[in-house]
């Protein structure tokens, strides 16, 4: 009875991670899974009986105090971060299960399965905890956003690879405890030096991988165990993280060695801010954008970083209701990797109701630039520069753009005409069809909104 309970909790994670691949059955999927977990901690405390339910159900409280803390006081915007904490929680708490065993049992005369998963917990789970927190530092602006390089790092970095494989393999040969916690504090300092490295350009995809070694490393734990529903979550969440990470690096047309080891983004391929203010654009007041949209048939808004840190999602709502009275089609194009994790703009939007329908991925959008009258592009820099399409010299050639310039009219809104993360300047802002909107994205689209009832 216990393993088909397990079979039937699986099924749910497999369920619900189905259900999260569109935006319309993402909230169900994610109950779904959630009860699977549920049912596959309580069918273990059962069928176990190891631990005390006082302990469990305080546990149980102090979570769910936590939980509800996080979904109440965390802003979207700041999404992101909380991933990458969840992913570092995530893998020290499956490095904390193989140390268990480090600490209560002799592992020399353990078979060499066990020794083995051991170790793949205890290293995969630290570089997750140390790594991920990091990227949180990057996301929070406690730690630099762009790369942090050294003289030799990538030969520090393939020694402590090198280290780290040397002891893991003399710990699982003689079981000496010391070993395994030498390589936990290794591949601790790891997950610090394999991330430090990486701008914030890339951040979409480090947390992405990331969430794949937390899967992986929980996969690890289970046969530590013997927990077959731990085994296959963790093995779901690490092929669908390895999948998403793949798709990222595609998104951006890069390779995944490319993004952890390039520091990309440490300098501006194409002049630097002072050099681009000084070019010549066409500036647009609230009254120019409110013309433009106000007279579109067809609008396509493209959201951006500069969205979520304005938290202008509810605005630009208002917007697409007051366009949509208007007669106008409305929809929005959203990029792969824009935003600071995949998926931010869907969160972002789904949090203002924007309707599911309207939201278009790059496939779907591009098609339908050349018959969109106007382009609203709201803090999105890199995902629109058409250097990725026309100049073969530029460090982000071949990525894959949405071709808002072959709209209408493309108005632009952004603070200023600073870079974005690749640190290169963008045609697109001098463009002859191009009107730049220099304002915070949310007082902006406020002020359009006011403008256009009198148009």
């Amino acid at each position: 009875m216990t393993q088909l309970l397990y079979l039937a909790a699986a099924v749910a994670f497999i369920v619900g991670l189905r259900r999260l691949g569109a935006p319309s059955s993402a909230r169900s999927g994610n109950r779904i899974a959630a009860f699977g977990m549920l049912a596959a901690i309580v069918i273990t405390l059962v069928d176990q009986d190891i631990l005390n339910w006082w302990v469990v159900a305080a546990g149980l409280a102090v979570g769910a105090v936590l939980g509800l803390w996080a979904a109440l006081r965390v802003q979207m915007t700041a999404m992101p971060q909380m991933v990458a904490i969840f992913n570092g929680l995530g893998g020290v708490a499956s490095a904390l299960v193989a140390a268990t065993e480090v600490a209560e049992m002799s592992l020399a005369q353990a078979p060499p399965e066990t020794s083995v998963s051991v170790l793949i917990s205890i290293v995969i789970g630290s570089i997750t905890f140390t790594g991920s927190f990091v990227a949180f530092g990057k996301l929070q602006g406690v730690l630099p956003g762009r790369p942090l390089l050294f003289p030799g790092q990538m030969v520090v970095n393939g020694l402590l690879v090198l280290g780290l494989v040397g002891l893991a393999i003399w710990a699982g040969v003689t079981g000496e405890d010391v070993g395994y916690w030498l390589v936990a504090g290794l591949a601790l300092l790891l997950g610090v030096m394999t991330v430090i490295p990486i701008g914030g350009a890339d951040m979409p995809v480090v947390i992405s991988l990331l969430n794949s070694f937390s899967g992986l490393a929980a996969a690890a734990a289970g046969f530590v165990i013997e927990s077959s529903p731990l085994i296959i979550g963790g093995a779901l969440v690490g092929a669908a993280g390895l999948i998403l990470t793949v798709q990222m690096t595609e998104a951006m047309n890069r390779s995944l060695g490319n993004v952890l080891f390039a520091g990309f983004g440490t300098e501006a391929g194409g002049g630097s801010a002072a050099t681009m203010s000084e070019q010549p654009v066409k500036r647009a007041t609230p009254e120019d954008a409110a013309i433009s949209l106000g007279y579109a048939d067809s609008v396509m808004i493209v959201p951006g970083y500069g969205l979520a840190v304005a938290q202008a999602q509810h605005a630009v709502r208002k917007l697409a209701d007051a366009l949509e009275e208007r007669g106008a089609t409305v929809h929005y194009a959203i990029h792969p990797v824009a935003g600071r994790m995949p998926g931010h703009m869907n969160v972002l939007l789904a949090e203002a109701d924007v309707p599911y329908e309207q939201l278009l991925d790059l496939e779907q959008a591009d098609p339908q630039f050349p018959q969109t009258d106007v382009v609203l592009i709201l803090g999105a820099n890199d995902v629109v520069n058409p250097s990725a399409r026309d100049d073969q010299a530029s460090p982000i050639y071949g990525m894959p753009i949405l071709n808002v310039d072959r709209a209408g009219t493309v108005i632009v809104v952004k603070r200023s005409l600073s870079p974005g993360f690749a640190g290169i300047d963008n045609p697109l802002f001098y463009d002859e069809r191009t009107l730049m909107f220099f304002a915070d994205a949310k007082e902006a689209l406020e002020q359009t909104v006011n403008a256009l009832k009198s148009v």
